[in-house]
């Protein structure tokens, strides 16, 4: 069985498990990502006030 067939057959078990979104959510708790996620949360978080945050938040939830 080639890389593709083996990820093809087992991401198929997973959606037949869980369904296409709990699989996509249990595929990504392994992904480790790349980068220095320390700097880049600051780069993007530093200049964004409270008030920005409670209003995504109202959006979001």
């Amino acid at each position: 069985m080639t890389p593709i067939e083996l990820y093809r057959k087992g991401f198929k078990a997973l959606v037949d498990a869980l369904g296409y979104v709990d699989a996509i959510r249990f595929i990504r708790q392994f992904d480790s990502g790349s980068g220095d996620y320390t700097e880049e949360h600051h780069q993007w978080l530093d200049n964004v006030t409270i008030d920005e945050i409670l209003a995504l938040k109202k959006i979001l939830f």
